[in-house]
């Protein structure tokens, strides 16, 4: 039952996942028996959990934008001149990650397949920076998604600009006059132009300005300066066309999108339950711990994307829980999510990485990260190297002798190392060869409060090195 319910949360293949989903749903229904006049049908929270999982994990187009009604428009409008009027065009989309910009595209393609005639007629091609690492690659992954491999066949071309004008033309329709329109999305642009010679870039943004085949070309990428990594060939066939996406909405917008994204759709089969839901949504997105709770998120990041995240973790909290299966989560008395679910979703996505590698260290580890916080207070944020770490240790080791092992200084070494390849410490400058480790100048990576915040909860830490963390400087 956990690892049904894990795995419908996740990002399986299809397949796998909709078998989790039904078969979660088929195990939810057996421990489950609706009582008369109650909403607690395991079936309707099945399907709300279906409908969120959606919504926050897949980018669906089916729901709503925010905040990008301009650029939506324009974009739009670029799309359907070149599906309808055959008219060639290029833009580049740019925002930071999580800002919508894969979103954005979804929403103007679905609405561009809806506008009758498009569907048949258009074609499109996904490439990827990160996929498509060279020239070579994204021809053939070019060719993979216009379904022309039979076409192409062994045929061999002298040059990319030649394989790539053959493609397009066997796109052409029967009387050679006009063109199927190609629409190329460019996920992480930048990546493209470190591409030799920015062949892919030029051909395609050449085409663009050309009568061949009208193309539209739309390129997605997070860099301000994306311009400036195009050669003068590629940048005097750009269209200089580009739609900007920034998170610019305010606090009581954001919490509106919490509302709409937690909400169920009007065409959700059960009617009451929908309804019971939303209200429940509603008095959610006006309690003052949840608002709070948004606040500081908001404040973190206005992106979507980690909004989602919360979400998501929200969900789980909500529908199975932690090390067993919470049955009792989802009850006659608790139906709906609450502000204590949200919390320890919250807590769970706030939690700091750096703090849980502490609560891993050993006792002779945690006193050597003390020693250096001492040391950072003592200097102001100096950096400092093992042999004054190791003296600082060894003042407290004579003062704590009833209660500390006093290590010999090679092991002491060793625990130092393995700070550094935790990634706790890192060295001012490159290791030389002929420089002896103890003097090497090292600067600690975590603050006061993340070392006293792990040592609270560090299981089993004796009283005097807890005592040692939070005493005053005076005795040094």
């Amino acid at each position: 039952m956990l690892e049904t319910c894990v795995q419908s949360l996740g990002w399986k293949d299809p397949l796998e996942k909709e078998l989790a989903v039904h078969s979660s749903i088929f195990a939810w229904e057996i421990l489950w028996t609706e009582k008369p006049g109650g909403l607690q049908s395991m079936g309707s929270h099945s399907q709300v959990q279906r409908i969120l999982r959606e919504r926050f994990c897949h980018q669906s187009p089916h729901g709503n934008l925010f905040g990008v009604q301009v650029q939506y428009k324009h974009l739009i409008e670029l799309l359907k001149r070149t599906a309808i009027h055959g008219e060639s065009n290029s833009v580049l989309i740019i925002g930071p990650r999580g800002s919508g910009k894969t979103m954005l595209i979804n929403h103007a393609l679905k609405e561009l397949m809806e506008v009758e005639g498009v569907s048949e007629n258009i074609l499109q091609v996904h490439l990827n920076g990160l996929l498509q690492i060279n020239d070579k690659i994204a021809l053939k992954e070019i060719t993979r998604q216009l379904n022309l491999e039979n076409v192409v066949g062994d045929k061999v071309f002298g040059s990319f600009a030649e394989n790539l004008s053959f493609l397009l033309e066997a796109l052409k329709k029967g009387d050679r006059t006009s063109s199927c329109p190609v629409i190329f999305i460019l996920d992480e642009f930048d990546l493209f132009a470190h591409h030799k010679n920015q062949t892919l870039l030029y051909n395609l943004l050449d085409i663009s300005q050309s009568a061949q085949t009208p193309v539209v070309i739309i390129g997605l990428t997070c860099r301000l300066d994306i311009l400036e990594l195009l050669e003068k060939r590629v940048k005097s066939r750009f269209s200089h066309r580009q739609i900007h996406l920034m998170n610019s909405f305010s606090f009581p917008q954001y919490l509106k999108i919490f509302k709409e994204q937690l909400s169920l759709p009007s065409i959700f089969p059960e009617k009451i339950f929908a309804e019971k839901w939303n209200e429940n949504v509603q008095s959610l997105s006006e309690d003052r711990s949840v608002k709070e709770v948004l606040q500081k998120h908001f404040n973190v990041s206005k992106n979507l994307r980690s909004l989602h995240m919360l979400l998501i973790l929200l969900l789980h909290f909500w529908f199975c829980l932690g090390n067993m299966l919470a049955l009792n989560r989802v009850t006659p008395s608790h139906p709906f999510i609450t502000a204590a679910d949200l919390m320890e979703a919250n807590q769970l996505c706030s939690m700091d990485s750096k703090g849980n590698i502490v609560h891993g260290l050993s006792v002779l580890e945690i006193c050597l990260i003390i020693a250096m916080k001492h040391l950072n207070d003592i200097y102001e944020e100096e950096p400092f190297n093992f042999q004054m770490v190791y003296n600082e240790f060894q003042k407290f080791v004579q003062r704590k002798a009833h209660s500390v092992y006093n290590f010999e200084k090679p092991v002491v070494m060793k625990a130092f190392e393995h700070l550094q390849q935790l990634e706790l410490i890192r060295p001012m400058e490159r290791t030389s060869v002929n420089a002896q480790r103890e003097y090497q100048l090292m600067k600690l990576l975590l603050d006061n409060t993340q070392i006293m915040n792990a040592l609270q909860k560090y299981p089993n830490c004796p009283t005097d090195v807890r005592q040692w963390a939070t005493s005053s400087l005076s005795w040094l």
